[in-house]
């Protein structure tokens, strides 16, 4: 079960899953509502629906075009599914609640484009939408899909593929024991049971937590901030925390932590052109872009990249790859594999040509080489997952540092084994060697066969010391972290490549 439900969530990105989610607790509030089991008149969600999305869309077309850049569907799409879920629904005659549900969708957009630095979201877009509703027109969130008992199954189950997604449990549970916790030191004893009730019954946490902490444009993009601002906002969102007679609302509590987030996370939105194209193995091609400013990043990172889509696939024009390149390097190399049925995303950026741009954002990940030099490593690679390999190995020759590396690069035949260049410098002048685990056609002095527990015990025969990086394939990935398991590995000793979105 548990692996039929890690397949389907493969093939689906994290915008995508988040968009269904939405829709899902859209549809079912709806027929919920004929059955009268929500409190809400179905034809005045529909209509609040219509208006959010129409408004939403409009906005951002408007301001895609001013700023020149790519129009993003996906997200105007989840942005307007939010406030339909946050904000009470309207009737086609109330002429005020319509201008103030307006407002909020114009604001939540705009807010992607006026209120960014450097091409970064300051604030969540929903959550700045319905702050100034409130603050402006009176017209406050009442987050009523967090208050019903029908909708709380759903609510709980999508929120979990979310965070299962994601891989955000850290932040998730850190932003409920926090919250949680503030609950209750601000609560007497004696309502303990009550308050922890309409907590979980009548309150927006869970859906809060799944849907808006979890937003990766405005959260931090490394582990301790990350859980640092889960512990900010979980404090100011429970009820009672107040500054004078000014109390905070789960919107404004996601808002300050939006400024924490942003003063600790990489800056910036990176406008790159291509320059070339090379080819590394078969279907596996390295863009090299250049940029008009020095993209500041560690050897392992990751970016977002956005091209503009006339007619995206169900995967979007958003993708998460590793920065192929070096620190060290003048230019930005993305390392990418095509496949015979390939996204309307990568048949794209198979078509550029050189002084074509893309849009790059959202620097993060943790799959980075340790502080300490001395530190024993090894890469285990599959396929096109050598991308994070290259380079930090490209990095370590750079700078002429010798680390104790041991480098595993497993390929289905000789044709897919990528950067053979850099491979050869690195043992030529770091004495970093890469022993190659071939499955079809393995020529001397290669493993025949895929990377398993005997070339580990190998090639390194001091693997207990030894932290392990593995990057490619998810299923690979998987397999060969629970056999390290098996081994003996500690899992503190096991890193995985992981970025959202990663199918």
């Amino acid at each position: 079960m548990i692996k039929t439900l890690d397949r389907l969530l493969d093939h689906l990105t994290m915008y995508r899953l988040v968009l269904y989610y939405l829709a899902a607790l859209l549809i079912a509030a709806f027929v919920f509502g004929f059955l009268k089991l929500v409190p809400h008149d179905p034809t005045a969600l529909a209509f609040m629906t219509a208006l959010v999305l129409a408004t939403c869309w409009i906005t951002n077309r408007v301001f895609a075009r001013i700023f020149g850049v790519p129009a993003n569907s996906e997200s105007v799409y989840i942005t307007a599914l939010i406030l339909a879920l946050i904000l009470d629904p309207i009737a086609p005659t109330d002429a005020k609640a319509i201008g103030a549900v307006a407002f909020a969708s114009v604001w939540a957009i705009s807010s992607k484009y006026i209120l960014a630095v450097g091409g970064k979201h300051l604030f969540n877009p929903a959550a700045l939408g319905v702050a100034l509703t409130a603050l402006l027109l009176d017209h406050p969130a009442t987050w009523w899909v967090g208050g019903n008992i029908w909708l709380f199954p759903l609510v709980l189950v999508g929120g979990a593929l979310v965070v299962r997604k994601l891989r955000r449990l850290d932040l998730v549970a850190t932003f409920l024991a926090v919250a949680l916790a503030t609950i209750l030191a601000t609560t007497d004893p004696s309502q303990y049971g009550a308050a922890l009730a309409e907590t979980f019954s009548s309150s927006p946490l869970l859906f809060f937590a799944f849907v808006m902490l979890t937003e990766p444009l405005t959260a931090p993009t490394t582990r301790w901030p990350r859980i640092a601002f889960a512990a900010i906002v979980g404090f100011l969102f429970a009820p009672n925390i107040h500054i004078g007679s000014f109390y905070f609302t789960p919107e404004l509590a996601l808002l300050a932590g939006n400024l924490f987030a942003y003063a600790v996370s990489p800056k910036g939105r990176f406008v790159l052109t291509l320059e070339r194209i090379e080819q590394t193995a078969v279907d596996s091609y390295d863009f090299i872009f250049r940029s008009q400013r020095k993209l500041a990043f560690q050897a392992g990172q990751y970016l977002e990249w956005t091209l503009g889509l006339d007619r995206p696939d169900n995967r979007g024009n958003r993708r998460y790859f590793t920065v192929a390149s070096s620190p060290t390097e003048q230019s930005v190399r993305l390392g990418v594999k095509f496949y015979p049925r390939s996204s309307a995303f990568k048949q794209a950026l198979g078509g550029m040509k050189p002084g074509a741009t893309i849009h790059a954002s959202q620097l993060a990940g943790d799959f980075t080489l340790p502080s300490d030099p001395n530190t024993k490593i090894a890469f285990l690679a599959g396929g096109i997952g050598i991308t994070p390999f290259r380079s930090m190995l490209q990095y370590l020759i750079d700078r002429q540092e010798a680390r104790p590396v041991v480098v595993l690069y497993g390929t289905e035949s000789q044709d897919d084994i990528a950067y053979r260049d850099v491979l050869g410098r690195a043992r030529r002048e770091l004495g970093i060697k890469t022993f190659h685990a071939v499955a079809e056609g393995a020529e001397r002095g290669q493993y025949p066969g895929y990377i398993d527990a005997r070339l580990v015990r190998l090639t390194m025969p001091d693997y207990l010391e030894r932290t392990f990086y593995i990057s490619g394939p998810q299923v690979m990935v998987k397999a060969l972290r629970g056999k390290l398991l098996a081994m003996g590995v500690r899992r503190s000793r096991i890193k995985v490549d992981y970025f959202p979105g990663f199918a």
